[in-house]
């Protein structure tokens, strides 16, 4: 039996949900997963649910879809989120945030896949 902590599903698994790991050693949280600690390399960094809650840290219009299947999606944002656990993350998001915006992630369809989908959060 491992003493590994069970691993936390989202979205790249189908479920709504955006995870993120800390280390345990130095504190350090990063996105995507990896099986060791990025800023001080120790193994075995734990999963966390993020709460969906961020910033913009920067923004950009696709215009031209890159494949077939995401010409019915054009245009679309493609956003940078500083989320509220200090982590940064790429997205897609509504296409009028601007940077500085405070956002909160719901899911959607793009090219048949579920993503996180950024709004502004209502006030």
């Amino acid at each position: 039996m491992s003493d590994r902590p069970p691993r936390i599903d989202d979205w790249t698994t189908g479920a709504e949900a955006i995870v993120y790991q800390s280390c345990a050693a130095c504190g350090s949280r990063q996105y995507f997963r990896r099986s060791f600690c990025a800023a001080c390399g120790a193994p075995d960094p734990v999963d966390k649910r993020a709460s969906g809650e961020g910033v913009v840290y920067a923004t950009s219009l696709v215009v031209r879809a890159a494949t077939p299947e995401a010409r019915a999606h054009v245009p679309y944002n493609i956003i940078l989120v500083d989320a509220a656990e200090g982590f940064r993350m790429m997205a897609h998001g509504d296409n009028a945030l601007k940077i500085g915006d405070r956002v909160t992630a719901r899911y959607a369809r793009f090219t048949g896949r579920l993503i996180p989908y950024f709004a502004r959060t209502k006030s």
